[in-house]
């Protein structure tokens, strides 16, 4: 038996969002967390071209700490069939200077994120007038 496959069922990726290839590109668009009053982490799902398909609100905690997981960061970019994702959080002190802490569950995202094939691209912590981008700040290393 020969099977045929039917040209008009293959489904093409369309892009969603805008293409995002840098950590300013992606800083606009979080230019609303700069002033939060609580520590508020995101998820921001992209597509195999680097377009954005959605932003999702992964924690929202208190003044200076916020509970992340691996298994709700990555939850949304499963739905969202995404390729990769950055993360991002904000600092209500309005210094974007990363913690021990933010390392740490970055290192863990980046690790989580290579066993379901879904790339970790960066993750940026907004201050009041400035953001931080751990991929460029070279503190963690990621794929």
């Amino acid at each position: 038996m020969i099977l045929k496959l039917e040209t008009d069922l293959a489904v093409r990726e369309a892009p969603t969002g805008p293409k995002l290839t840098s950590p300013e590109e992606i800083e606009k668009q979080l230019i609303d967390m700069r002033n939060l009053a609580q520590e508020t982490f995101v998820t921001l799902t992209f597509n195999t071209k680097n377009h954005l398909i959605a932003r999702h609100l992964i924690s929202l905690g208190t003044v200076n700490s916020t509970l992340v997981h691996p298994r709700e960061v990555f939850r949304p970019a499963i739905t969202d069939g995404a390729a990769s994702i950055v993360v991002a959080h904000n600092h209500p002190s309005g210094d974007p200077s990363p913690s021990a802490e933010d390392i740490k569950i970055t290192r863990k995202l980046v690790e989580a994120g290579k066993h379901i094939e879904i790339n970790l691209l960066d993750h940026l912590i907004i201050g009041s007038t400035d953001f931080v981008s751990l991929r460029e700040s070279g503190l963690v290393v990621f794929n």
